[in-house]
């Protein structure tokens, strides 16, 4: 019979919340940047005190000791980031697209801070980036996430030895996902790129007197968001049919 004394309802808590602290730091969607930490943190504080009733019989009592309590509470924070950082992996498929996109349509210079990546990116990129976020609100795919983060404590128990060695091949894996998935996004603006230059370099060959160059580069540019608006639903369906796949992957379904 489990005990409920009020010290071990509290250590229960902040196990969860050591969970849900993680996840919301780093977590896409629910942790990105632009969100104040004090909502964040607000937030993570509301999911545990709503998960702690239904994952009670999940949670150990409290240890008798201070070395079992610090490996809880660290355990616990190093599966949310495990977790976190899983999901995470997804959403940069968007990034490589944008990038793609950008090189192949001549605006690769183009470069601006993305506070999803925490480094410099290409416009399309922050942009592509950015519409994934919202497209992840739009659709609730969040609520699976929610859901992931509750189904986690099946698959990766409290109590339970890190799995490192299934977590290093399933990092591999959402790599490698992640990077076909961009490249599938991108795959359009790969073919128009190579019949555009083909074509450039034909008119090239034709027209040797025409600056090519100067005809080229705004015409790749115009071209290349004509294509984008024809083809970002597609790609960005794309992107919410692997995601929900990814998470339900971490669900173990």
């Amino acid at each position: 019979m489990p005990d409920f004394g009020l010290p071990d309802e509290i250590f229960r808590f902040f196990l969860v919340l050591a969970r849900m602290g993680a996840i919301f730091a780093i977590a896409p969607a629910l942790g990105e940047a632009q969100i104040s930490p004090r909502v964040r943190a607000a937030l993570a504080l509301a999911v545990s005190l709503l998960l702690l009733p239904v994952l009670r019989d999940h949670l150990p009592a409290l240890p008798a000791d201070l070395g079992g309590l610090v490996w809880l509470i660290l355990h616990e924070s190093l599966v949310g980031l495990m977790l976190a950082g899983a999901a995470r992996l997804v959403l940069s498929a968007l990034h490589v697209a944008g990038t793609v996109i950008a090189f192949q349509g001549g605006l690769a210079f183009t470069q601006q801070f993305d506070p999803t990546q925490g480094t410099q990116s290409a416009i399309t990129a922050s942009f592509m980036t950015f519409l994934g976020i919202v497209l992840i609100f739009a659709s609730d795919l969040h609520h699976l996430l929610i859901s992931a983060i509750f189904g986690s404590y099946d698959l990766l128990p409290v109590t339970g030895v890190l799995p490192m060695g299934d977590f290093a091949q399933l990092v591999v894996r959402l790599v490698a996902i992640s990077f076909t998935l961009g490249i599938k996004m991108a795959a359009p603006f790969l073919v128009f790129g190579i019949i555009f230059n083909l074509g450039m370099g034909l008119l090239a060959r034709v027209m040797p007197a025409l600056p090519v160059f100067f005809v080229a580069l705004p015409a790749n540019i115009l071209l290349s968001f004509m294509l984008l608006l024809i083809v970002l639903p597609a790609m960005m369906l794309l992107f919410a049919d692997a995601f929900e796949e990814s998470l339900r992957m971490l669900l173990g379904q």
